[in-house]
């Protein structure tokens, strides 16, 4: 029997198909990075320069970006930043120095920092709480496969038209997906055509009340109830940018891969960061369902999933077999990514109508890692001549991010008190 396609589920496509693009957009100047250097003369240290201009942006639009979608609704919000986007991912195409990419890479971090926080704030209204976690991870899963696909694609589009044709084709690309989600989306359900009493009853939403917006944020408050899952979000953030990052330079210079082997082996870990994504908000979802405690729905696969990713990183490093570390590199970064959805819907549980600005906060910890992670990984290599120390404090930061999530309370909503911490790492006893 067939199940009926409801506007939530197209609303979650919608946002499924930003994030898939949006990786894109990300990740595609590192695959024509080679290619611009060689047309414009380009020194390592400016492609670099160039490289960073996205995170430095990306971490300062974080609150800003879910401010905006708080106070005037992620509609108009995210149509506004995947705009920005998308003309400055056009307009790198057609840049002539490297100051004009500097400013076009900024603004592709500028117009890209705040999407997850208004998509994050898009869900409070448009997924019920036990389908949050589905939602994110779902949301979070397509954006990790855009980044798995994107060196086929600019690739071929380079080697048809050129490395500017590929910033070009997917700025539009980009464009033509801000003009149907502003066409398609509405900020409160019962201001949608093709919503249904019916689903509006199964949202819990009540059709004569109209969908308030943010006031005034509470941020002492905020930062109070927000602060440790920013933190546990840096921990995660510091090891995701890694593989993001240093994962191809590992597989070539510590394992020996040819050029050959490097696409397959370093997707391998991508895709399995892509089930893992989705898998975490399935079973926290479910727990949720199950025990009706969010708590425990959210913190246990905080702690399982970063301890499983310790658990596979330390034997990756250390394995003499190229092939094995591949498969337990893959095991890790599946670990890692099953905690991703639980961090977005977090600011949702905890901070309801001001979910935005929360999820903007929470990504400020991911973000900052960016901005870390990638130069201290080289800093330690260039001066241990090893993968081995870098990884290993990859990993004491998981282990830290998972004694952290231990402490998070998301069973009460900003101006409630929170439940009591929990006291010892082995007492598993969450507050229902």
């Amino acid at each position: 029997m067939s199940v009926p396609i409801k506007v939530r589920h197209l609303t979650l496509f919608s946002l499924c198909l930003m994030g898939f693009i949006l990786y894109i957009d990300r990740v595609n100047i590192s695959v024509a990075g080679p290619f611009m250097r060689k047309e414009m003369g380009l020194s390592p240290t400016q492609l670099g320069v160039i490289f960073s201009a996205f995170a430095y942006s990306y971490a300062f639009m974080q609150i800003p970006g879910g401010w905006l979608a708080d106070k005037f609704g992620p509609r108009l919000s995210l149509s506004l930043l995947s705009a920005l986007w998308s003309v400055a991912t056009v307009m790198s195409g057609v840049a002539t120095g490297v100051p004009a990419l500097i400013v076009w890479r900024f603004l592709v971090g500028v117009g890209e920092g705040g999407a997850f926080a208004a998509a994050t704030r898009a869900f409070l209204h448009w997924m019920p709480i036990s389908r949050r976690g589905f939602a994110q991870g779902l949301t979070h899963g397509a954006s990790r496969l855009g980044g798995a696909v994107t060196p086929p694609i600019v690739v071929w589009i380079v080697i048809a038209s050129g490395w500017r044709q590929a910033f070009i084709v997917l700025g539009v690309a980009s464009l033509a997906w801000t003009i149907g989600w502003l066409l398609f989306f509405r900020d409160s359900p019962a201001d949608h055509r093709w919503m249904t009493r019916e689903e509006l009853h199964e949202l819990g939403f009540d059709s004569t009340r109209p969908v308030e917006g943010a006031r005034r944020i509470p941020w002492k408050e905020m930062i109070s109830r927000m602060w440790l899952v920013t933190l546990v979000d840096f921990c995660y953030g510091w090891s995701l940018w890694v593989f993001l990052t240093w994962l191809p330079s590992y597989l070539s210079e510590a394992r020996g891969f040819k050029l050959n082997q490097m696409a397959i082996m370093t997707m391998l870990p991508l895709m399995a960061g892509v089930i893992g994504d989705a898998s975490g908000g399935i079973v926290s979802d479910a727990i949720y369902r199950k025990t009706g405690n969010l708590r425990v729905a959210r913190c246990a696969l905080l702690l399982a999933g970063l301890i499983g990713s310790v658990i596979f990183i330390l034997p990756a490093v250390i394995t003499v077999s190229p092939t094995t570390a591949v498969v337990y590199l893959a095991l890790s970064f599946f670990c890692l990514e099953l905690t991703n959805a639980v961090l977005w819907s977090l600011p949702i549980d905890i901070a309801g109508r001001f979910a935005g600005t929360a999820a903007g906060m929470m990504n400020t910890g991911f973000g900052v890692a960016g901005m870390i992670s990638p130069v201290a990984f080289g800093f330690l290599i260039q001066h241990t001549g090893s993968y081995q120390l870098p990884f290993f404090l990859s990993a004491g930061l998981l282990v830290v991010g998972a004694l952290v999530s231990l402490l998070i309370d998301p069973m009460k909503k900003l101006g409630e008190p929170a439940a009591a911490p929990i006291s010892a790492v082995g007492n598993l006893s969450f507050v229902k």
